[in-house]
This record gives structure tokens, C-alpha cells and sequence, in this order.
């Protein structure tokens, strides 16, 4: 991936669109893996999009649920991946085969869901209304978390970058911090505005590397932390954050923010528009804004692991942020020059030769004679971007790429192979309206014949009202809202017979058909059109009979007895 030849002490932010990525259907959230080599999009119908993101091609995609894709994660290793959808059910995947391992059923929608980053086993889930809940996926068992008021129960939280703690915050700006294993409250303190009102507490974010975490709050700033000065002040204590990030122009709310993979930027996206913010987390500087479409409303944000690259959901569409690259050709020839004209050239007298013999050999020191020293090519040394600071090693075990089988235009034809199984043609639909995974989709994720059947645990919650809407489906105005409805209203071809047609009134000299009943039906005479109403009033125009203009039962009754 060449990241050793990454610009150390140049700008690590994007600064252009750098294209979309177009998932079919409506696009809500995103997630990078832990290599940002794949990119899984969750979508209003319920699918999961895997992209594999170096070629920018769809690498896989599970139907995952009937209702939208609310929140997903990476697994560690990368072979597995939870998802939350809006009718309140938690799900794991297997990547590569694309079937469900397990199901949890919710009293109340999901709105934040988290894999433990050095367990598997364990998953974080923020339902609505109630305390945090850590899911044991190996024995479906659930704890739920303490939190500081019981009446208070807004409650969203997130594992710090190794999972030692849970931090979580409520409405009334207290954060607590709390041991995984035990559950026991290790550190608290609580974010407070200039005038020590509180402020709600709407997400916390970690950086990869480092031990700093973002909070962003209700009064629209984003405060960064030392998770070790927070860990040192105890319970009820008082940290300073290191900074303060917020648009104090035009008093921007945010709808999601995060860390760069390096932990030195950070991104926020605007609950108004489409529009990026990147600051400079050591100096607190805003370096770059990003404008997407205008008119459009941000739904999700995420920044590449590795690369200067972020990618931002709007309008379903997931648009790609990163870097302009300029052409550099003195990295290819160190003496190449550019010129404004053209220069005679001087050829040198033994430039061209095969051999020059003129040239003297000299001898071979230093780096010249390194060059005959034997080189190690079969020793893979470890990628330090890949690996955490306590690890020496990568996870040779982890899964960074999809196979992906060849695009078939018509795969329903298949015309030069031999005719296809009996079990082929009842996947074919869905195949072909998945446009690109075509063999990759299991019969176990479409519907077909299964291989095990996912266990679904209910997850009983003591208090938790089971009528909440999730936020996705409840705000209006967001385009999250707007289903797209399937196929065309019901009565929009004229075939039924309760649907009354009311024409928009022509001005002009265009000729003016008559309103013909849709009880009547086939083509005019004249040959003219097809049976709906058009080909009538071209039939009737063909066949040279009168039109009338006049409204009312009789006129109604005479175009129909013209039309016969």
C-alpha cells in the first residue's frame, strides 16, 4: 500500500471531492474496518454494501434486514460485522459467507451499537431510553450498565480505544467511567457550559491511537480529553479539556464527529448541511472546511484508518473525500527538468552506444557495493500503520480483502455455458437486483435453502417503553424519512377504474383531446396508440373524427360514441 512513502510533514487532511460510491438503494451509515481496505455502507432497505475500496467496487452485499440499517461495526480481525436496523433487532455477520450467526431483539431501537476492540465476544448497544447493554455473544447473556440518575436515561456510550473502560454520558453532562470486566465506576466528572449549566451529552469518540477522546455535546462544542488526566481525577473530578473546538460564526450543531486515523485531525460534520469542519487537534486551528451539495443534510462521517480520506453520507449517496494529487516526475527521474520550450539537444558523442569504451570502471565502494549483498525478499516485515503500539506483529489471520467473482450482464440468459441448475434460477432475481455481487450472495442470506437457522435472544429490559421510534424514521425533513415507495401508485397506468382523471387545463393552440372514460378500452380506429387514453385521442385524431371541448355528461357520452 506504499504507506511508507506517506508525506510525514505534510498536510494529512482531504481537501476535494474525490468522486461516489453509488449503493443502489439509499445509503444511512458507514464504517471503515480496521485496515480501510473495505468500506461497509448499511442502506434503507435493509442491505449491507461491502466495498472493497482500493478499486472502489462492490465486494459483497448481505441482506441483512426488512427495515433500515441504523449502525454497524468491524469486528477485530475483520471476519465478522454486527448491525442494528431500525425495527430493533442486533445482528452478527460472517463476512465472507454472508450469513447471520445470532439475532438480539430490542425493546427499543438501536441507536449506537460498538464491538469490544480486542473481544470479540463482547458487543456494546445503546438502546433508546434505557442504560447501556453489553451483550456476551457466546452465551446471548447481557449486563446492563449502571448509569448516574435512573430518570435520566439518554444515555450513549463507547469503548476507549482498547476496551480497558466504558465511558458514558447522559442529557445532564455527567460521564462516567466504568471498568469492563466488573462494571465498577472507576472515574466521573461532568461537562459543564461557562456558566456551570450542564449540557446533554450526544456522542463520545476515541482516537486510534493516543488516549485522547472527543465529546460533543448539546451547545454545539466539541470538547477533546486526555483519557489519562480523566483516569487520574477520579470520581467527581474536574478535568480541563485540552480543547475546544466549535463555529463560532455561524453556531454550527453537529451531527457526527471523529478522530483521523493518525488522532491529529478532527472531522465534524454539520447537522444543517452537507459540510465538513477539520481541525487541528494539537492546535485547535480549523484548517479546512468541506461543502458537499448544497441543499443536502449529512447523515454519517467516517475517516480512513490510514489515509487522509473521509467519506460522508447525503441524500443516500456516499461521497469520497481526499487529497489532490499532483504528478510529481522528479520522484521517477531525479534530473528531469521542466521547460517552458523546447531546447536543441546535444548529443553526446557515446550517449547511444551499447557499450562505452572510453568509460574507465571505478571501483565499487559504499552503497555500489552493497548492491551485490544478497537481499531478503521472502521476510514480510510488519506494516507499523496496522499495528497497535503494544503490538510487534500484525494479525496474519484477519481478513483485508473479498474475493469477487466476474460482473455477468445477463446472468438470467446464459447463453454460452451449460443450462443452470434447478436451485440457480430462484436466486437469479435477486442476483440481478443486486447489480454487482452476482455469485457471491449465499442462498442462506436470500432466502433459500438455509444452512442453520440464526438463534434470536430477546433482550428483556426492565422499564424500557417498547413504542419509541427510532430517530431515523421519526425526524421529518432529513431524507432519511422518505422511503421510496416500490413500483408506482396505485391507479397511476389509468387501469383502475376508481381513479378519476383530472387533466391539467392546455393553453395555446396545442389540439385538445376528449376525456374518454377508462371503462372503455383498447386502441381508436384510426390505429393510433395503445389502450390508454393517449392512443384513443390519437386514434381518434387518425381516423379524421371531430374533437369537442365541451365538458359535461353529454360531451363525455359523445367522445365515447366517437371513439367506438
Amino acid at each position: 500500500m506504499n504507506l511508507e512513502l506517506l508525506e510525514s510533514f505534510g498536510q494529512n487532511y482531504p481537501e476535494e471531492a474525490d468522486g461516489t460510491l453509488d449503493c443502489i438503494s439509499m445509503a444511512l451509515t458507514c464504517t471503515f474496518n480496521r485496515w480501510g481496505t473495505l468500506l461497509a455502507v448499511g442502506c434503507n432497505d435493509g442491505r449491507i454494501v461491502i466495498w472493497d475500496f482500493l478499486t472502489r467496487g462492490i465486494a459483497k452485499i448481505i441482506s441483512a434486514h426488512i427495515h433500515p440499517v441504523c449502525s454497524l461495526c468491524w469486528s477485530r480481525d475483520g471476519h465478522k460485522l454486527v448491525s442494528a436496523s431500525t425495527d430493533n433487532i442486533v445482528s452478527q455477520w460472517d463476512v465472507l459467507t454472508g450469513d447471520c450467526d445470532q439475532r438480539f431483539r430490542f425493546p427499543s431501537p438501536i441507536l449506537k451499537l460498538q464491538y469490544h476492540p480486542r473481544d470479540m465476544d463482547k458487543v456494546l448497544v445503546c438502546p433508546m431510553k434505557s442504560a447501556p447493554v453489553l451483550l456476551t455473544l457466546s452465551d446471548s447473556k447481557h449486563v446492563v450498565l449502571p448509569v448516574d440518575d435512573d430518570s435520566d436515561l439518554n444515555v450513549v456510550a463507547a469503548f476507549d480505544r482498547r476496551g480497558e473502560y466504558i465511558y458514558t454520558g447522559n442529557a445532564k453532562g455527567k460521564i462516567l467511567v466504568l471498568n469492563t470486566n466488573t462494571q465498577e465506576l472507576v472515574a466521573s466528572f461532568r461537562v459543564t457550559t461557562g456558566t456551570s449549566n450542564t449540557t446533554a451529552i450526544k456522542s463520545i469518540e476515541f482516537a486510534r491511537k493516543g488516549s485522547c477522546f472527543l465529546i460533543n455535546t448539546a451547545d454545539r462544542i466539541i470538547r477533546v480529553y486526555d483519557g489519562r488526566e480523566i483516569l487520574t481525577c477520579g470520581r467527581d473530578g474536574e478535568p480541563e479539556p485540552m480543547q475546544k473546538l466549535q463555529d463560532l460564526v455561524n453556531r454550527t450543531p453537529w451531527k457526527r464527529c471523529c478522530f483521523s486515523g493518525d488522532g491529529e485531525y478532527i472531522v465534524a460534520g454539520s447537522a444543517r448541511q452537507h459540510a465538513l469542519y477539520i481541525w487541528e487537534k494539537s492546535i485547535g486551528n480549523l484548517v479546512k472546511i468541506l461543502h458537499g451539495t448544497r441543499g443536502e443534510l449529512l447523515l454519517d462521517v467516517a475517516w480512513h484508518p490510514v489515509r487522509p480520506i473521509i467519506a460522508s453520507i447525503s441524500s443516500g449517496v456516499v461521497s469520497i473525500w481526499a487529497q489532490n494529487q499532483v504528478e510529481n516526475w522528479s520522484a521517477f527521474a531525479p534530473d528531469f527538468k521542466e521547460l517552458d520550450e523546447n531546447v536543441e539537444y546535444e548529443e553526446r558523442e557515446s550517449e547511444f552506444d551499447i557499450e562505452d569504451e572510453d568509460k574507465s570502471e571505478p571501483e565499487q565502494t559504499g552503497a555500489d557495493a552493497a548492491e551485490d549483498e544478497e537481499v531478503d525478499v521472502t521476510t514480510v516485515d510488519p506494516i507499523v500503520a496496522f499495528c497497535s503500539s503494544d503490538e510487534e506483529l500484525e494479525d496474519y489471520k484477519a481478513l483485508l480483502y473479498l474475493p469477487i467473482a466476474p460482473e455477468v450482464e445477463d446472468p438470467e440468459e446464459n447463453p454460452f455455458g451449460p443450462p443452470p441448475d434447478a436451485s440457480v434460477p430462484a436466486a437469479a432475481p435477486d442476483e440481478a437486483l443486486a447489480g454487482s455481487d452476482k455469485k457471491q450472495r449465499q442462498p442462506s442470506s436470500e432466502g433459500g435453502p438455509a444452512k442453520k437457522k440464526a438463534r434470536t435472544t430477546t433482550i428483556e429490559l426492565q422499564g424500557v417503553p417498547s413504542d419509541e421510534v427510532h430517530p431515523l424514521l421519526g425526524v421529518k425533513g432529513d431524507g432519511k424519512s422518505k422511503k421510496k415507495t416500490a413500483g408506482r401508485p396505485k391507479g397511476s397506468k389509468g387501469k383502475d377504474k376508481d381513479f378519476p382523471f383530472r387533466p391539467k387545463p392546455y393553453r395555446g393552440d396545442r389540439p385538445s383531446f376528449p376525456v374518454v372514460p377508462e371503462v372503455l378500452g383498447g386502441s381508436g380506429p384510426g390505429g393510433g396508440g395503445g389502450g390508454g387514453m393517449k392512443g384513443r385521442a390519437e386514434g381518434a385524431l387518425a381516423s379524421g373524427k371531430p374533437t369537442t371541448t365541451t365538458s359535461g355528461p353529454a360531451a363525455a357520452a359523445a367522445a365515447a360514441a366517437a371513439a367506438l
